[in-house]
């Protein structure tokens, strides 16, 4: 089904960044003013992980379920107002999803044509695609599934936008799927509405800059935002709403009379949020931060134009989970003087009652010294020791609670722990990979049938991108002044799988350029010394004024078993802000 009517712009909200961000959002959004496309990312590695757990429980479920209830609470306004929805809300069980949404409608009494996109789970498929070369090996480790023995519970593909482009093509007015890749789920409406064809590289680029900087709602729109104080409200912050046009540039805003605040920084916040290099690989594009520019067209609205794509690789990136045993953690606070000695007393009972520190397959202490000397209330007067533990022995992961609560009258003074132990969980492990594209076929099933999708004939560039030069002052000198890093500079981190990402940026192109000159791998380390046993990659945006640091193994082995108290990295860059440095007077802001 092809649209008669083409306007030269399409409106794409999002109403989600993750599993459990605002359940009012996509009524907000569809009332809010005027949109062509709702959309809702709902997915990430550890989201994958709870969603199997809860299909374990009840093997009907493994989708995101309040995307039903938000549903219901919009889905005759869509209706009337011609809004189509796309998301990945259908996680493990798009089919499930689909069906629940048609029962959801006849409740309703409404009739909307409903279209899940299948083809990503590639889970009963594992042992055939290694028999035919597909190693499946870990993207950092360089191991293989079959060599390091691992137990694969989830296994899915990152799907591309064809498969929705497809889906709307049949008229559906709902697009549900599993693991559709987060900018495609903003691709797909804005190729399908324009026409676009496979290779139009720059425009589709273009529209997977936009997808990448509203998927994750409201961090585009102030949330989790450096400066902050700018930020006018922080009640009820507006989602993102992408204006697209139909070369590819676009406008970010949102919804009038909503909090937060649409600025070249925030919107510069989200571009610098989880990713690796400036050439960001999605299963549509390869699309080229390090061409775009940015600029303030109005209040809460920032235009994106120039931006520059190539083909996409020939592999898509698969999200394995794979199950290592079981983890269980405790936290022990420790009060007032000889914090240190009262740590050592705890972890040396405690592991004479459950067995060496080396005896379970994973054992992590950690002692996080919040305490103050002299502290004025007793809160502050502690610290905490953080004992972790997975071991594929359910009962002796377990043990560590009831040992743990055997110590409370026999150990430290003042014991005391954050919360009462609970049983060990099951400990999933995060395996990302890759796997030929050509090997992966997306299908749309609506009213009973199902619908192979055709791959796209990908037609190489003539050339290989080459980054514009940026101008850019000499690294300012004179006088020097010394003050926290945040004073002057902006971060936003995040984690990928086992791996971290730290974007930082300058606002100016003198600050640029004494960032670009002081801040190598080895100053960073120096400032933030949790980072020094990490191989780090360093990659430079200067259209952005930014750099991007992206952190080796950091996480562990990804977020649903991380030992880390920031299992994200979502602290990392304000962790870098608070540090006090020496800086040119010059660039200080207010000096």
């Amino acid at each position: 089904m092809e649209r008669t009517r083409r306007p030269d712009t399409v409106v794409i909200a999002n109403c989600s960044g993750f599993f459990g961000d605002r359940l009012s959002a996509p009524a907000e959004m569809v009332r809010g003013g005027h949109i062509d496309f709702l959309t809702g990312d709902y997915l990430a590695e550890l989201t994958m992980a709870i969603l199997f757990r809860s299909r374990m429980k009840n093997p009907s479920l493994g989708y995101v379920p309040t995307f039903l209830a938000q549903m219901e609470q919009v889905l005759g306004e869509c209706m009337d107002r011609g809004v189509k929805v796309v998301s990945n809300a259908g996680g493990l069980n798009p089919r499930g999803l689909a069906q629940e949404l048609e029962r959801l409608s006849q409740r309703l009494g409404l009739h909307p044509k409903i279209a899940c996109i299948e083809g990503d789970d590639l889970m009963p498929d594992i042992a055939r695609l290694q028999e035919e070369g597909e190693d499946l090996a870990h993207l950092e480790r360089g191991l293989s599934l079959r060599e390091a023995k691992a137990v694969p519970i989830t296994a899915n593909a990152y799907l591309g936008c064809w498969g929705v482009v497809k889906a709307l093509e049949m008229g559906a007015d709902i697009v549900v799927g599993g693991r559709i890749a987060d900018a495609s789920l903003v691709v797909g409406p804005a190729a399908w509405w324009f026409g676009w064809a496979p290779d139009d590289w720059d425009r589709l680029a273009g529209a997977a800059v936009a997808g990448h900087i509203v998927e994750c709602g409201a961090q585009a729109t102030g949330g989790n935002y450096s400066f902050f104080d700018e930020v006018p409200d922080y009640r009820r912050v507006g989602f993102p709403l992408a204006e697209i046009h139909e070369d590819g540039s676009f406008v970010i805003t949102k919804h009038p009379k909503t909090g937060g605040l649409v600025s070249v920084d925030t919107v510069k916040a989200q571009l610098l949020y989880e990713i690796r290099g400036p050439a960001y690989l999605t299963p549509d594009v390869t699309a080229h931060f390090d061409s775009v520019s940015l600029a303030q067209e109005g209040p809460d609205r920032v235009s994106v134009r120039g931006a520059k794509g190539s083909p996409p690789p020939d592999t898509l990136k698969v999200c394995i989970n794979t199950l290592a045993g079981y983890r269980n953690s405790v936290t022990v606070v420790l009060t007032g003087l000889d914090v240190e000695r009262k740590a050592r007393v705890v972890t040396e009972a405690l592991f004479d009652a459950i067995g060496p520190a080396d005896s379970f397959q994973v054992c992590d202490v950690q002692l996080v010294r919040s305490d103050r000397e002299d502290p004025p209330t007793n809160e502050q007067a502690f610290a905490y020791l953080r004992i972790t533990v997975i071991d594929p022995d359910q009962k002796k992961a377990d043990r560590v609670s009831s040992a743990v609560v055997e110590l409370a009258l026999a150990n430290i003074p003042g014991f005391t722990l954050t919360a009462p132990p609970s049983r060990a969980t099951p400990a999933v492990v995060y395996w990302p990979a890759l796997v030929g594209a050509s090997r992966v076929r997306q299908a749309v099933v609506m009213n009973g049938a199902r619908t192979e999708v055709d791959a796209p004939n990908r037609v190489p560039s003539a050339e290989p991108f080459v980054p514009g030069a940026v101008d850019l002052p000499r690294p300012p000198g004179g006088p020097k002044a010394r003050v926290p890093f945040g004073r002057v500079f902006a971060t936003r981190s995040g984690d990928k799988g086992g791996d971290a990402n730290l974007g930082v940026w300058a606002r100016t192109s003198d600050a640029y350029a004494f960032l670009r000159s002081y801040l190598d791998v080895g100053e960073l380390k120096k400032l933030c010394t949790d980072l020094a046993p990490y191989e780090i990659e360093r990659y430079e945006l200067p259209n952005l004024l930014a750099l991007n640091f992206y952190i080796k193994g950091m996480l562990g082995l990804g977020a649903a078993s991380s030992v880390r108290m920031d299992p994200q990295a979502k602290t990392l860059g304000e962790y870098l802000r608070a540090r006090v440095v020496e800086v040119p007077e010059s660039i200080v802001p207010g000096r």
